[in-house]
């Protein structure tokens, strides 16, 4: 049993109302973590003083303290320079707290009697086991811990998708904070995650054991990570997070490094390599593995229709990422049974990711060949070449501060040092000498 014998409606209320405050936080973090460039100016940055307007850095009224409302009650414009306040100030603070609300709605049971099966987030492999819970946290604990850092990665999430979206970038502050965070935590409690470090289907790895070759037939063998998660739950809890964040982070970049050998041109951003290393340290490398697998589902139709309205061919793939690990949460009753079915094949996951990687290549490839068949234009290594870079940035300086002494004090040094570049008669003229 549960323990949970406060009204789901007023709980669900009060967890808006919260996450709508949060929202407020993230309206801050979204504003000033892409005006720097280093993580530790970015986190100091929230810690001043807040403002409501972006233009005049007017301090906030007690009315337009109000999440949601506040922005309606204000008529939408700031009370000092009456310039219009972004309508996406409201849209973050609603979308916090109806994801606080939803979000613990889904994971948590409800009712007095009910099991951890109730639950929205079980399954067969996590860690419901008597032995684990008896060793470890009762259910009320752990099911909330979790979901309370489940909450904190979303709302990087928010921050990350909102800033992707408006400028093609990834702040750091919205996801290396978490990770560090889900890290530390994952070890200290050990029942944070969903699924174990590794499960198998027994049947189908001895089935597929034959049709290995020789070289492999040693790694198809029997094993869980069961007992291991009893005897050792803080070093099973922590490498998860581990692989979790390697996974995510090393399959976005696979895909990166494939797209620049192939396309001649950058396919993700680094923001996005280390968004999905937040992810997987979160929730696991299998979860995150089918996030992997999910977003360019949702990625695909935005793309077209990005194309066909604004021809452009370029779309922010971190809301893409986000969107998918926030639905594969809450439809984990129907969509982890189907995942589930990859994972069961043990050793083999190997083999299917070489081969993805092989298909990804060649697809790539055949999308340059019926470019250039089409007549459409595609990047090559002169495109490339071509890019401003450090060399190209000190010949554009020097040649715009001819003058060694430009903004400094006149310095006194051997005439012939200018002479030798040309530039003693302009010295001379500008100094009248």
């Amino acid at each position: 049993m549960i323990g949970h014998e406060l009204p789901m409606p007023v709980v669900l209320m009060c967890l808006f109302v919260f996450g709508a405050f949060v929202g407020r936080f993230l309206n801050v973090c979204i504003d000033r973590f892409p005006k720097h460039d280093i993580l530790s100016d970015q986190l100091k940055s929230v810690l001043t003083r807040q403002t409501v307007c972006r233009n005049c850095q007017a301090k906030p009224t007690p009315t337009e303290r109000i999440p949601v409302l506040g922005w309606f009650l204000a008529g939408r414009r700031c009370h000092s320079c009456r310039r219009l306040l972004p309508v996406d100030l409201p849209v973050v603070e609603l979308m916090t707290g109806i994801l606080f609300a939803v979000v613990y709605w889904f994971e948590i049971p409800t009712g007095a009697n009910a099991t951890i099966s109730a639950g929205g987030l079980t399954s067969s492999e996590g860690p419901h086991g008597p032995e684990v819970i008896k060793n470890l946290w009762s259910p009320i604990v752990w099911l909330h811990l979790r979901y309370a850092l489940h909450m904190l990665m979303i709302c990087g999430l928010i921050v990350a998708t909102d800033i992707d979206r408006k400028r093609r970038i990834i702040p750091d502050g919205s996801t290396i904070p978490i990770m560090l965070l889900a890290l530390a935590a994952s070890g200290i409690f050990g029942q944070l995650y969903i699924v174990p470090i590794w499960f198998q289907d027994s049947s189908m790895v001895s089935t597929l054991r034959p049709l290995m070759p020789e070289l492999l037939k040693p790694l198809f063998v029997p094993w869980d990570a069961s007992e291991f998660a009893r005897e050792w739950p803080h070093w099973h809890g922590f490498l998860v997070s581990v692989f979790g964040m390697i996974v995510g982070a090393g399959s976005v970049w696979m895909v990166r490094q494939v797209g620049f050998l192939v396309l001649k041109q950058e396919a993700m951003g680094f923001g996005d390599v280390v968004l999905m290393g937040m992810i997987g340290s979160v929730i696991g490398w299998q979860p995150v593995l089918a996030v992997f697998v999910f977003a360019p589902l949702l990625a695909i139709f935005a793309a077209i229709i990005n194309w066909v309205a604004h021809r452009d061919n370029e779309i922010p793939y971190g809301p893409f990422l986000s969107i998918a690990t926030v639905l594969l949460l809450l439809t984990w009753p129907t969509a982890w049974p189907f995942a589930k079915r990859f994972f069961d094949m043990g050793p083999f996951l190997v083999l299917m990711a070489v081969f993805m990687i092989v298909l990804l290549a060649g697809s790539l490839q055949l999308v340059q060949i019926l470019k250039r068949m089409l007549g459409i234009q595609t990047a090559t290594q002169g495109d490339l070449d071509a890019e401003w870079n450090s060399a190209d940035h000190l010949m554009y300086y020097n040649g715009e501060r001819p003058d060694e002494q430009t903004g400094q004090w006149p310095l006194e040094q051997w005439p012939g040092a200018r002479a030798g570049r040309g530039l003693k008669q302009s010295h001379d003229w500008k100094r009248g000498s």
